[in-house]
């Protein structure tokens, strides 16, 4: 896969290659970075890619036609129409799923804007998707573009160590993740729940399915709202319920 990179800080895209298992899709060939920096085709000196928006306001503009050469340039190396996708507060919100697609596909382009934004010019003539990370306003596209190359690379084939780290990941499944634990068996007087030690497969799966829907419904119960679930699964679900409430009850002080 080839995912490319419009940037005004291609140094700091760039930085994927040196850390975590991004990295290691890069170094390994699994994955293809090439980022592009607008200013190299701007018409002026001073690689000025921006001007002061029309009908007046704060702030400064990207310019549409040094974006426009630099996307030229882009599609010229890449020879194939893959989409080009713009992080930004007015997208579509990006999740697992969004993941999955691009990560079927055989790459993407992404556009950082900066400033107050791009000329809707360009955005019109050439964005396929604008993607967004949440109702939140950030200085530029090259965050929402490294979290969107991330969640993408941890599913291409061989990136992660272990495969099945990515089919059991939060949203894979329509459901938040169960909780994880490691050594030691005692921490602080909290122990490690004794089916994870058992070494009884069949309980551990039940225990980490029941607790997956468990925390979604504590946590995200709109998630759960999108889901048909399974007699087995609802069963789960009334059993992790039930204990809660156990569990609370077991720990309401007795009554003067």
């Amino acid at each position: 896969m080839r995912i490319d990179v419009v940037t005004l800080f291609p140094e700091w895209v760039a930085q994927l290659e040196d850390f975590g298992v991004v990295g290691r899709g890069l170094r390994e060939s699994r994955l293809e970075l090439a980022c592009w920096n607008p200013r190299e085709d701007a018409d002026n000196a001073s690689g000025r890619v921006d001007d002061r928006p029309y009908g007046g306001g704060p702030g400064m503009v990207m310019q549409a036609p040094p974006l426009e050469a630099t996307l030229d340039r882009v599609r010229m190396a890449r020879a194939d129409s893959a989409p080009v996708i713009m992080p930004s507060p007015q997208g579509e919100r990006f999740d697992q799923r969004w993941a999955e697609r691009l990560a079927d596909g055989p790459g993407f382009v992404l556009v950082c804007g900066r400033y107050e934004g791009i000329d809707q010019r360009f955005v019109d003539a050439h964005v396929d998707v604008e993607l967004s990370m949440g109702d939140v306003v950030l200085s530029g596209g090259e965050l929402p573009a490294m979290m969107i190359i991330d969640a993408v690379a941890r599913l291409l084939s061989g990136v992660l160590g272990d495969s099945r780290s990515a089919q059991q990941d939060s949203f894979t499944d329509g459901l938040l993740d169960h909780p994880h634990y490691t050594r030691p068996p005692s921490l602080a007087g909290a122990a490690v729940p004794d089916v994870l030690l058992s070494g009884d497969h069949a309980r551990i799966e039940r225990w980490r399915e029941k607790q997956a829907l468990g925390v979604t419904w504590q946590r995200r119960p709109d998630l759960l709202d999108r889901l048909t679930l399974s007699a087995h699964q609802q069963a789960l679900l009334d059993e992790y319920i039930a204990d809660l409430a156990a569990d609370k009850g077991s720990k309401t002080p007795p009554s003067a």
